[in-house]
């Protein structure tokens, strides 16, 4: 059965249940205009029941790291479910998604896990897994602008990793980008990508919440295309590392998905990844799913302990763990409603558990930046509970690579992160140039082992 043979169709639809409100994806809108409330991208089901659940896994397999355009990257490889109605020639991708399922199998059974997993979302092009929302987000604005909508330039606030996607990817499509980042909050390694490719990049001197503020003031001129996740073009790409990771499994679910928390829009996008499985009988359960805050900046955190009955804002304390420093969450209702759905958790790291998790998963050759420290923290604390059992399976959710937080991990290996364990520390030896000198240390290495 051909998939070309079907019409496949999507649109925004907002996500009260009251409202339902709907709106063409070419339109430049990010929330309702009747309540407010956040949109999704909502895809018609009947035309994608048509194809067979096997079917679906035979051709998302055939497409899987393929070096046929536009099935080179892991989003576009699943085109049907994300933009359908997408030109090829308007298709903006660096091969992003495809990335390794890494198996920490000898820190599984240290724990007594049947499996524990790490999705590297961060080896992509530009280091993060916001590539996957952004190759959809500005692929969709190259199409818009050649239907003739006005846009003359995307922007963004950030913390750093959706500031380089969002450049990286504008400048591959030719459209100008701007970046409103909180001023001497965001590493180096992150500053310098947006400068490098270009952009136009404020500094403020504010938090990132500011920042959002400020973005969102901005682009109330239509000119000027929102590429947050509040708007859900990103989710739709983000959504598909749910389908990479059952696949990667042999189409088997985790029985948990460890998902460190910021804005909350990837919650959002992996629970709708595995509903949509779901709902065309690719899988036939759902996971359940721990979203990790840093403790400096875990407002859920206090939603999720009073039940979710009432969020508050807060102002995020300055963490190791800057990508997720926000204190008012764009997409804090859509990741109540799929935590909800999945029966979720929300835990906190402190900046000591981040740092030693991230230390604690080197040891078993990742090379963890903070955030992912803050998952693998979340993930330790729910096994010591009981709450994760012995011989169940976990996938981490690491959304940045290790290198664009070098800091990090200098500080930590030096001894300058207060409140670490020590144990986990390691040091270059200075040593003569001499077999006596290197033999007196390795003797010395090899007895403690």
């Amino acid at each position: 059965m051909s998939l070309t043979k079907y019409e496949f169709r999507a649109q925004f639809r907002c996500t009260n249940d009251a409202c339902r409100k709907t709106y063409p994806l070419n339109q430049v809108i990010y929330s309702c205009k009747a309540c407010g409330e956040l949109l999704n991208v909502e895809h018609d089901l009947e035309p994608l029941k048509k194809i067979p659940a096997n079917e679906w896994k035979s051709n998302f397999e055939t497409r899987f790291r393929s070096q046929t355009f536009p099935y080179s990257s892991g989003v576009w490889g699943k085109k049907e479910w994300v933009l359908p109605h997408l030109e090829d020639e308007n298709t903006v991708t660096s091969g992003e998604g495809g990335t390794h399922l890494y198996s920490a199998d000898r820190f599984a059974k240290d724990l007594g896990l049947s499996g524990l997993y790490v999705k590297q979302c961060g080896i992509s092009h530009t280091g993060s897994f916001k590539d996957l929302g952004m190759t959809v987000l500005v692929s969709q604005v190259k199409q818009m602008i050649s239907e003739g909508v006005p846009i003359k330039a995307v922007a963004c606030a950030s913390t750093g990793d959706t500031s380089a996607a969002l450049a990286s990817y504008a400048a591959k499509a030719g459209i100008p980008a701007i970046i409103f980042l909180p001023e001497n909050k965001v590493s180096n390694a992150q500053l310098i990508q947006p400068v490098a490719n270009g952009a136009l990049v404020l500094a403020l001197e504010t938090d990132f919440d500011g920042c959002m503020a400020l973005v969102k003031e901005v682009t109330k001129e239509p000119s000027i295309y929102l590429a947050n996740s509040m708007n859900s073009l990103r989710i739709e790409g983000q959504k598909t590392i749910s389908v990479e990771i059952t696949q990667q499994l042999g189409w088997k679910v985790p029985d948990w998905v460890v998902i460190p928390g910021g804005n909350l829009g990837n919650v959002s996008a992996l629970g709708m990844g595995f509903e949509l499985m779901f709902e065309l009988g690719l899988i036939d359960r759902l996971p359940r799913i721990i979203l990790a805050q840093a403790k400096n900046a875990s407002p859920l955190y206090d939603s999720y302990k009073k039940g979710f009955a009432e969020f508050k804002p807060l102002t995020a304390v300055k963490t190791l763990a800057s990508a997720i420093q926000i204190g008012d969450p764009v997409s804090v209702k859509k990741a109540i409603r799929v935590l909800q759905k999945f029966n979720g958790i929300v835990e906190i790291a402190t900046e000591e558990e981040l740092s030693n998790a991230a230390a604690r998963g080197d040891l078993y050759g990742l090379y963890n930046d903070p955030h992912t420290g803050v998952a693998l923290a979340a993930m330790l604390k729910c096994k010591e509970r009981g709450e994760i059992r012995d011989g169940e399976s976990v996938v981490v959710i690491s959304t940045a690579n290790g290198l664009k937080f070098t800091e990090f991990k200098v500080a930590f290996h030096e001894g300058k992160i207060s409140g670490t364990d020590m144990r986990l520390k390691n040091s270059i030896r200075p040593c003569k140039a001499n077999l006596s000198s290197v033999l007196e240390i390795l003797d010395s290495q090899l007895q403690k082992s």
